[in-house]
């Protein structure tokens, strides 16, 4: 089960959901990645974007790298996307992330829908959370309060 306390996912989720709001779906991707940069450095998340992922294999480094969004908290990767709908595509290539930089927490983040789609990724369990959850974490991220997992489906 995920852990029960993760102000710095909950926190990030705040400032996806503040940037939705504001603008709604249907622009690019890129729009709301240049948006969620300006919210985090308003609100002071700390975060490197388009983090280089490098994969090896046999431990040599492969010629290709792939490349996170952001990169928060220097341990948190942050994969948006501004699709029709999440499906296992986009899931797996955040668990290849997180297996490549050996992260334990991301946040796969989907502004194509008129309600924000976030899953959680947390040391191999994955949690999804509806608009309602989305909205309660983010007023609970705004007055910086205790967060606690609200009933999201928790799945390995």
């Amino acid at each position: 089960m995920p852990t029960l306390q993760d102000d710095q996912t909950f926190a990030i989720i705040g400032a996806a959901f503040r940037v939705h709001h504001a603008l709604g779906c249907g622009f690019l991707e890129k729009v709301y990645q240049d948006a969620l940069e300006v919210e985090f450095r308003y609100v002071k998340i700390p975060y490197e974007r388009e983090k280089a992922i490098a994969i090896h294999y046999r431990n040599v480094r492969l010629g290709e790298s792939y490349y996170a969004d952001f990169l928060c908290y220097g341990d948190v990767i942050v994969e948006l996307k501004a699709i029709r709908n999440l499906n296992k595509i986009e899931e797996a290539q955040v668990m290849h992330y997180l297996r490549a930089t050996k992260c334990t927490r991301a946040l796969l983040i989907n502004f194509g829908q008129p309600s924000l789609q976030i899953v959680r990724f947390v040391n191999g369990y994955k949690q999804t959370f509806d608009e309602a959850e989305v909205r309660d974490l983010a007023a609970q991220a705004a007055t910086k309060s205790t967060l606690a997992v609200p009933s999201a489906v928790a799945e390995q």
